[in-house]
């Protein structure tokens, strides 16, 4: 295997995609991120970490009306225009950035943020998406939260209409869809450490013939 490569990873709400993407950056001793890269732009950027939060995987807005009464926009409230932060479109660039660095500096996983998208261009990556049955989606994330089936159910909708339509926006493809990965694995069949056994394997694979 190439000795600098990126797996980017896109997941459904309650398929175990961020605990298999922990697993395989362990398997591969490479830096994980995921919520991670909210911090890691807030610093780059001077911009508070809210700002991202309220625009994380979310298509196009303006995300600075609901900030304004916000004490501390920018980290040491320094004097700078928010004209150029107005917009999701501002924070993902922003965001889009750390990720290209990131990759640049070292190998990487990268949970959602439209990371594939972003690393188009870089020829050492391996772009996964991992799905998993709406009955398995449901009782992993009532036993995680401990709620009900109903409001597991609407979790499950929110998040799927909010990360499709962030990611559809910015990468022109279809979230979830076949064409658009390297590999796609629904992880209620084989479990979470086959389904991390089978990337791993496919990730070596696909990394030896490059």
């Amino acid at each position: 295997m190439n000795e600098h490569f990126v797996i980017n990873l896109g997941r459904q709400l309650g398929s175990g995609g961020r605990e298999i993407g922990q697993k395989l950056s362990k398997r591969f001793n490479i830096a994980y991120y995921d919520r991670e890269l909210i911090l890691l732009a807030s610093k780059e950027s001077g911009l508070c970490k809210e700002f991202f939060e309220k625009a994380d995987e979310k298509a196009q807005q303006h995300v600075l009306g609901g900030m304004l009464g916000t004490r501390f926009p920018f980290i040491g409230e320094t004097t700078a225009s928010f004209n150029n932060y107005l917009s999701n479109d501002s924070l993902f660039k922003i965001q889009s950035d750390v990720i290209r660095k990131l990759a640049d500096e070292k190998s990487c996983l990268f949970v959602g943020r439209c990371a594939d998208y972003v690393l188009r261009d870089y020829p050492q990556c391996v772009n996964v998406f991992v799905s998993a049955s709406k009955e398995a989606r449901i009782e992993r994330l009532r036993n995680i939260h401990n709620i009900t089936e109903e409001e597991a159910v609407k979790l499950i909708e929110e998040a799927d209409k909010k990360r499709s339509s962030f990611y559809n926006y910015y990468s022109n493809k279809i979230w979830g869809a076949a064409a658009t990965y390297h590999l796609c694995i629904d992880s209620s069949i084989l479990g979470i450490d086959k389904t991390v056994d089978f990337i791993a394997a496919f990730v070596e694979a696909k990394l030896t013939l490059q």
